[in-house]
């Protein structure tokens, strides 16, 4: 697929390139754009006035190589601290992970203030508020993707997005421009889309370790091929 093919195919880059007003790179405290998930913010919020409780925005420089796009945020991780993947045990795996070859830097405490610094990598999610159950329906992944084809429209030098699963793998491609069929989902897997290539991953959860469809190497040999390939 050619450079011109992929930006016709995508609302937020053809919108940047007309002249029209851009898209909104990040949800609104408060967004309503989908009321099951505004319902549930609410009641996390009435439950756990101090946590987050808000869509959780990107971590990381618009300006990085490397985009990262998760599922959602997680109830006690993500959406009780603010930063993505931070507070449960797939920011664990993820953030030693890119420490290991070197897309971060400091030292990984589980929490927003910790320091910790990303290196050439962005984080960001498919839906940006903690689903119930963290199991988004299709109409609020589509709803969302609206803020994930404008972070990647902000990142002009980016050239490499990891999907951490089938649903972030599936709405990364939309906002792409690209279908399904031509590209679909499986770990380890790499898809050409213009100058970006799409490398798939399952996703780091707990659930996917404790069962060992995802093993620690299995995980870090996606980020060991997107390093060889960046540098």
């Amino acid at each position: 697929m050619t450079t011109n093919s992929r930006t016709e195919n995508d609302p937020a880059r053809r919108g940047r390139l007309s002249g029209a007003a851009p898209l909104p790179l990040e949800p609104d405290r408060n967004c309503p754009l989908c009321p099951r998930l505004a319902e549930f913010r609410q009641q996390a919020r009435a439950r756990e006035p101090g946590w987050f409780n808000s869509p959780v925005t990107s971590f990381g420089d618009p300006a990085a190589r490397l985009l990262i796009v998760g599922l959602a945020p997680g109830l006690q991780g993500a959406n009780r601290t603010g930063r993505p993947f931070t507070g449960d045990y797939a920011g664990d795996l993820l953030y030693a992970t890119l420490l290991e070859y070197g897309f971060a830097e400091g030292v990984y405490q589980a929490r927003p203030d910790d320091g910790l610094r990303l290196v050439d990598c962005r984080i960001s999610n498919a839906v940006r508020c903690v689903p119930p159950q963290n199991k988004p329906l299709p109409v609020e992944i589509n709803t969302c993707r609206q803020f994930l084809s404008a972070t990647i429209a902000t990142m002009p030098k980016v050239r490499a997005i990891v999907a951490l699963g089938r649903i972030a793998h599936e709405s990364t491609l939309k906002a792409l421009g690209l279908r399904n069929s031509a590209a679909p989902f499986g770990h380890g897997a790499i898809h050409p889309a213009g100058t970006i290539k799409l490398y798939d991953s399952y996703h780091c959860s707990r659930y996917n370790t404790n069962t060992r469809v995802l093993t620690p190497d299995m995980f870090r040999s996606v980020f060991a091929k997107v390093r060889a390939d960046l540098s």
